[in-house]
């Protein structure tokens, strides 16, 4: 009895496991959770994110707002109440937001501060998603709707029976103008609040329509009445005021402009046309499905396909558009570096040292069309600004470290970025690599780079390790450049050569990246588990690994290939222990660290997720296939606590996405993808040219993760990476998968990836 039991149980198990097999994707939109990540606050980040209500790369997101004006958390899955609906250029929590105001419908006694009108809200009356938003305000009984567009959105309020319907308009208060126009049935107005400056000429203009007569119009300085209809002043807002009827729909059309109120009024006739808010919510729809289509996933359990296009969704956003069209349909902006109107395409909102790692290499491979702009973008930023950005929000923001936009710029064009000025952009890399500019332009200790090959620990120059590192390998991306434009080796080998400089921060004595003083004596005492210091937001275990352009080279200087895995190892067996002395705190990326049971290894922040895959140029790339799994398994999933640490703009959801598929650009500006392990049984890349890349894994399981063999367009490959140029001409690629490692595939010399040491070329 107990064996047919067992039996009958077993079969039960099996026909459950198979049924949670998803087939082809139809409507990707709709497996996709935008309050993915928002359960997250200042000191533990499972994301902080925000369920964005936009259009891919759109220059406009809308979210509900449950935080504090100016509060950098302004929708945490956590809160009960929300005081508003925001127009939002957010690109983290750390770096604020810029060009914002609120909207929000009240009934009964009028409140208009963010405390007064506030309401309870719950998730079980809450939809999200990446189209369309709707929640259910408890205190107010009115249901809010936003869809929106690239610079234009519609809401739909639906009111109870009452008097006293209102709604408020929150210009913020940084220095604010509105004015209401009954007879028009319409409010204009603009706010200057931005948190990363100084911004000259900055204005975010916003025109709303309303489709029902307005009987009441006030405007506030702060929380005060004033007289009329039109104030400017710190921090205003106005409030129209209308009888509704139970279930009366008021529909509102809105758009914004960094440019003027009548290009923010083209912009909403362009886009919103004489579309009904259903039209414009279908058309959204429409539009990201288009988008997310560029990749089929079949093969997976429902929690991984939700996870997989939730992560896609979050890299379609940032950097994004600044730029509008004007009335012939040219593209033109307000610029961020120098406060004037100028033709041309601008982006803002993101930071290289995140998304140069995976993310800008997934545009080139999947969207090479829109980083083409974003390329012309750059352009911009370097003629009006005299710098290349490496954190644009929306200007030149002083944070983080490197010279990346280097690896931004040079990926771009050796993946195949044709159309614009690469000339400009080379010499813009050439100029920021040179020179220390403001902002975090350029970069900070090149004078004592050029001429020691590090950054000293000892110069009062912060984060100096982590910065020669990362140099170093921004030297080699421009020697990679100007090798692909043809310039003369008199020019290039010098970064060529201070592409090696990361040699000169190896202690063999530990076998660790370290601080090197200017007298060329190591930084001491030195511990491993120090956080931040010589190294950013991380320590030497994540640091060490920092040799992009070179593994060859850094396995070398661990005496090869058997210390160098097991020093790949040891990040994993290692406890989480630290030294957080040089931070006075714990700071949120040390706590995902210490929590994620996986030792040292720090998936929640941007220096280490590389560090995987360089079992691949050691002969064992079967330890590539376990880790990689077991992090995808462990470290996302589309809930509210879904990542393990910032999300940071697309960057870590590229990491899923490409490790997904099975490769990942371990080295930006050269043509290779190094090899991991597909996580379903087929996704299929339809490429912008027309090719197709199909990635079958038909045996795939939860137990078979490892790649026993590997066929490409029906022959053997036994190389460790893949080529983005031979992608390009579209290619199948059959995986073997097995639940036991094959130990020899992949081991020899002639596998592995590039490494600048052996470049014969």
């Amino acid at each position: 009895m107990k064996k047919g039991l067992l039996f009958l149980s077993s079969l039960f198990f099996t026909a459950q496991t198979f049924a949670q097999q998803v087939g082809k994707i139809t409507d990707p939109v709709e497996w996709i959770n935008p309050l993915m990540g928002t359960q997250s606050k200042y000191d533990l980040s499972n994301g902080n994110t925000y369920p964005a209500v936009a259009v891919p790369w759109g220059m406009n997101f809308w979210t509900p707002q449950t935080g504090k004006m100016g509060d950098g958390w302004q929708y945490t899955y956590d809160s009960y109440k929300i005081n508003g609906f925001k127009q939002t250029h957010q690109p983290s929590p750390w770096m604020n937001d810029y060009g914002q105001f609120a909207i929000m419908p009240l009934t009964g006694k009028l409140k208009v501060t963010q405390k007064g009108r506030e309401s309870w809200f719950s998730h079980k009356a809450e939809v999200s998603k990446p189209y369309y938003y709707s929640v259910y305000l408890a205190d107010h009984d009115v249901t809010t709707e936003i869809t929106s567009t690239e610079r234009a959105a519609q809401f739909r309020f639906t009111y109870p029976k009452t008097d006293s319907s209102y709604i408020v308009v929150d210009a913020f208060d940084r220095g604010s103008y509105i004015k209401v126009l009954p007879n028009e049935r319409k409010i204009v107005g603009y706010s200057t609040k931005y948190a990363r400056g100084p911004l000259k000429n900055f204005k975010n203009y916003f025109v709303i329509y309303v489709d029902k007569a307005i009987t009441t119009s006030q405007v506030y300085a702060d929380s005060v009445l004033k007289d009329g209809t039109e104030l400017k002043d710190k921090h205003v807002m106005a409030v129209i005021g209308f009888k509704t009827a139970k279930g009366e729909k008021v529909n509102l059309r809105v758009a914004s402009s960094f440019i003027s109120e009548e290009q923010a009024e083209l912009n909403l006739k362009r886009e919103l046309a004489n579309d009904s808010f259903d039209a414009t919510k279908q058309k959204a729809k429409a539009t990201w499905n288009n988008t997310l289509s560029r990749l089929s996933v079949e093969g997976g359990s429902v929690d991984q396909i939700r996870t997989f296009y939730s992560c896609l969704y979050r890299m379609l956003f940032f950097p994004n558009k600044m730029y509008e069209l004007d009335a012939k349909g040219n593209p033109v902006h307000w610029s961020a570096q120098n406060g004037e109107i100028l033709p041309g395409y601008k982006f803002a909102g993101t930071g290289f040292w995140d998304t140069f790692r995976a993310l800008y290499p997934f545009l080139n491979l999947v969207y090479p069309s829109i980083n083409k702009e974003m390329q012309q973008g750059l352009i911009n930023d370097y003629k009006e600004g005299g710098w290349l950005p490496e954190w644009s929000s929306p200007g030149y923001s002083a944070v983080m470290i490197g010279n990346n936009s280097a690896s931004v710029v040079s990926d771009a064009y050796i993946k195949g970025g044709r159309g614009y000025d690469i000339n400009t952009l080379y010499q813009a890399l050439l100029h920021g690599a040179n020179n220390a500019g403001p902002a975090a332009t350029g970069r900070e200790g090149v004078e004592y780079y050029n001429k020691l090959g590090y950054v000293p620990y000892d110069v009062k120059i912060n984060e100096n390790a982590a910065r020669t590192l990362e140099y170093a390998y921004d030297d080699f991306t421009i020697y990679q450049l100007g090798k692909a434009l043809g310039r003369p080796a008199s020019e290039i080998d010098i970064y060529k050569k201070r592409a090696m400089n990361y040699k000169n921060l190896f202690d063999p004595s530990t076998r660790f990246m370290r601080g090197k003083n200017k007298d060329g004596q190591f930084q001491s005492p030195f511990s491993p588990t120090k956080w931040g210091d010589a190294f950013t937001e991380g320590n030497s275990w994540h640091y060490t690994w920092s040799v992009f352009q070179d593994v060859q080279g850094l396995i070398d200087l661990m005496g090869g290939k058997q210390n160098f895995n097991a020093k790949l190892d040891s990040v994993f067996t290692m406890p989480p222990v630290f030294d957080d002395s040089y931070y006075g705190e714990v700071i949120h990326e040390i706590r995902e660290m210490q929590i994620a049971g996986m030792g040292q290894y720090a998936h929640g922040n941007q220096p280490i997720q590389h560090m995987i895959y360089l079992y691949n140029y050691a002969g064992e790339p079967w330890k590539t296939q376990l880790h990689v799994r077991d992090v995808m398994d462990k470290m996302y999933k589309a809930t509210p606590d879904g990542y393990c640490g910032d999300e940071d703009n697309g960057q870590t959801s590229a990491w899923y996405v490409f490790s997904a598929m099975g490769f990942y650009p371990v080295t930006p500006a050269t043509d290779q993808y190094v090899l991991g392990a597909p996580l379903f049984k087929k996704i299929t890349l339809k490429l912008e040219n027309g090719k197709t890349v199909t990635i079958n894994a038909a045996n795939n399981s939860a137990d078979n993760r490892y790649v026993t063999s590997l066929t490409v367009n029906g022959k053997p490959y036994t190389n460790n990476w893949l080529s983005h140029k031979a992608l390009q001409q579209g290619e199948v690629l059959n995986f073997n998968m097995s639940a036991t490692p094959n130990k020899v595939r992949g081991s020899k010399a002639a596998d592995v990836p590039y490494s600048l040491s052996t470049d014969k070329k």
